[in-house]
């Protein structure tokens, strides 16, 4: 029996294409494709090296097109995850020790403590404040700013 390259070729393809059903990856069909391009250049009588190259190409020019294109199409909309220190800011706390400027205080995020700075005056024990920044270990918080609401007169008489 005698074997041929564009043969061997197929076969790769049989058992890339294999893998790409049982992994959970979208990676081993663009290595199909290649074997599947070198089959072809191997059935026209091509050398070896020109189906090596084409092969190379082939997989390697589909695997990043296709991470380009599903990039594009699939996360446009997502956000980035911020996380750790960086989820902080922006977030609530509640004050257990008193913020005075200069010497700062604790406030509990997330169920840890901090140390932190009160930024536009003091602030009092049990209070609400929003972490500005983070510098280092310490975190630089604010009084949420006032609300708008405005309060219901009783009517009198009634």
């Amino acid at each position: 029996m005698d074997i041929h390259a564009w043969q061997l070729w197929i076969l790769a393809a049989i058992i890339a294409g294999s893998l790409e059903m049982a992994l959970p990856g979208f990676v081993m069909l663009w290595f199909c494709v290649g074997a599947l391009v070198a089959s072809l250049s191997a059935a026209l009588g091509l050398d070896i090296n020109v189906q090596l190259a084409l092969f190379t190409l082939v997989s390697v020019a589909l695997f990043t097109a296709s991470r380009t294109l599903f990039k594009k199409a699939f996360m446009r909309n997502a956000s980035t995850v911020k996380t750790g220190v960086e989820a902080m800011v922006g977030q609530e706390a509640v004050v257990t020790e008193s913020l005075v400027e200069g010497h700062g205080g604790t406030v509990r995020i997330n169920g840890e403590l901090w140390s932190a700075r009160p930024l536009g005056g003091p602030v009092a024990e049990g209070e609400r404040v929003i972490v500005e920044q983070v510098e280092g270990l310490k975190l630089w918080v604010r009084r949420p700013s006032a609300s708008l609401e405005v309060p219901l007169k009783k009517k009198e008489g009634r």
